[in-house]
């Protein structure tokens, strides 16, 4: 049983929400998953409360993930899909990827 840590897409048309899962590998996107580890909002956001000399704040991507039950999912061999991992990187559980250039 292949286990990945993946995301899970809901919201609305040109307004999407992921959830990070961990779920079977051969499951559907859309299945019911194993455990919800946390959440993705990819849409930027504005800081709130801004003071007047923070006008010019920039917006963020709101993450929200369960460190210890990640940690757990990825120590008993669970795989992360390619975006989770870059989530995961900047979190600080996982070495970033190395780059590589594929010469045709």
């Amino acid at each position: 049983m292949v286990l990945r840590i993946r995301l899970s897409r809901f919201g609305n048309k040109h307004n999407p929400f992921y959830n990070i899962v961990v779920a079977q590998a051969r499951s559907a996107r859309g299945a019911k998953p194993l455990e919800v580890i946390g959440t993705y909002n990819p849409v930027p956001k504005q800081p709130t409360n801004l003071y007047d000399e923070n006008a010019n704040a920039r917006a963020f991507k709101e993450v929200a993930l369960d460190r210890s039950r990640t940690k757990y999912w990825l120590g008993v061999g669970a795989q992360p899909s390619d975006p989770v991992w870059k989530l995961l990187s900047m979190a600080g559980l996982v070495e970033p990827k190395p780059i590589t250039h594929n010469k045709a």
